[in-house]
């Protein structure tokens, strides 16, 4: 029987213990499993850098969940994507959008870049610009949409088939969206990325990262390799966090939706706000797009104050109910000035400010944020 993803979410992990019977799952610690008195392995398992059984549990479900054939459990999300550019070689070139995750962005340029990969950024929104730049070989196409931090958004479906037409191989950032909003192995990735530490994880305890393969091919053996080789694996108690955080994560984020659209409506009204960037706007670029590809328009919204970055900096700071940090995706709200955090390569306006919504009363984080603004002169 096909059950529902709300279904699916909610019973990550609870399968009954084959011994206990117990309905949450036991989080295996050993670094190490024995060996019969002739040496060769006995089970699946050999040394937790190569496979633990509570990793394996975690990545089993990671899989089914975005409806992929394997999954791979990270260190973090920049773990993740760097064993991800580890499969490709010198000279390969890589097509990103100009507004990405900064450290995405710096990973693939500045350390990548002396290695000899080649990457190109381009506006993703704009589908003549894709394919002109599909029309000079390209190995990878690295989408992320709504985009970190200007909620841009690119038209998954087209810009996938555009990538396959010309040979490439597409991965998908997914972890604003996660497979409650958005499904690109469905429209087509080959690869997407998450960071778990967000929206998965749920409660700004934990840090991780996943790569989920729509097939169990040569470019996921490369991936699997790096990642038994290279170590950066999810630790046990971590995989246990993040099954914990999946069970809760639809009528979380459900909440988190809501309420962001309600701060993205009432911010739109405010005299002191030069602009909202938020996909469910129907004024935003896009609308149109977004309402086509995303089930919820999502929990993260990010807005333009009038006002120099000194008074949007400060700003954050007068706020009572939205933390001035970093990171997204937990039960609090926060805030924070993108520009200052990404440092002087910034291509992120010097007066946005972008938010994490939480699960607050949307009245009274609106409140919050009236407060403050009514406070700039």
């Amino acid at each position: 029987m096909k059950w529902s993803p709300d279904t699916l979410f909610a019973r990550v992990g609870t399968e009954p213990d084959d011994q206990t019977r117990a309905l949450s799952p036991s989080i295996q610690m050993a670094s190490t499993f024995a060996r019969p008195s002739d040496g060769h392995p006995s089970g699946e398992f050999v040394y937790s850098r190569l496979g633990n059984p509570t990793r394996e549990k975690l990545e089993t479900a990671l899989a089914e969940m975005e409806g992929g054939e394997i999954a791979f459990a990270f260190s973090s999300g920049m773990a993740a994507a760097n064993a991800l550019l580890q499969t490709l070689s010198p000279g390969d070139t890589v097509l990103m959008p100009h507004d990405i995750y900064f450290g995405i962005r710096q990973l693939a340029t500045h350390h990548f870049g002396k290695w000899g990969l080649v990457v190109d950024t381009i506006d993703m929104s704009d589908l003549e610009a894709v394919k002109a730049a599909l029309s000079t070989p390209t190995t990878l196409v690295w989408l992320e949409t709504p985009s970190n931090p200007q909620l841009n958004i690119t038209d998954l479906s087209e810009v996938i088939s555009l990538s396959k037409k010309a040979g490439a191989r597409t991965v998908v950032d997914s972890t604003w969206c996660t497979p409650l909003i958005t499904k690109p192995l469905d429209m087509g990735a080959d690869v997407v990325l998450h960071s778990v530490t967000k929206y998965f994880g749920g409660h700004s305890d934990l840090l991780g990262g996943a790569l989920i393969c729509r097939s169990a091919d040569d470019w996921s053996e490369q991936i699997h390799a790096v990642q038994k080789t290279a170590g950066a694996v999810l630790d046990p108690f971590s995989c246990w966090l993040t099954m914990r955080g999946l069970r809760s994560l639809p009528v979380r984020l459900q909440r988190q939706c809501e309420s962001a659209m309600q701060l993205a409506q009432s911010l739109s009204t405010h005299p002191n706000v030069e602009g909202v960037h938020y996909p469910g706007l129907p004024t935003d670029p896009g609308f149109e797009v977004a309402r086509k590809q995303m089930t919820w328009f999502g929990g993260m919204l990010s807005f333009r104050v009038k006002a120099s970055e000194r008074d949007a900096i400060q700003f954050a700071s007068n706020l009572h109910l939205f933390a001035h940090a970093t990171s997204l995706g937990g039960t609090e709200s926060l805030i924070e000035h993108r520009a200052s955090i990404e440092g002087p390569d910034s291509l992120t306006p010097r007066n946005l400010l972008r938010v994490s919504v939480g699960l607050e009363s949307a009245e009274d984080l609106i409140e919050d944020l009236r407060q403050g603004l009514n406070r700039l002169v």
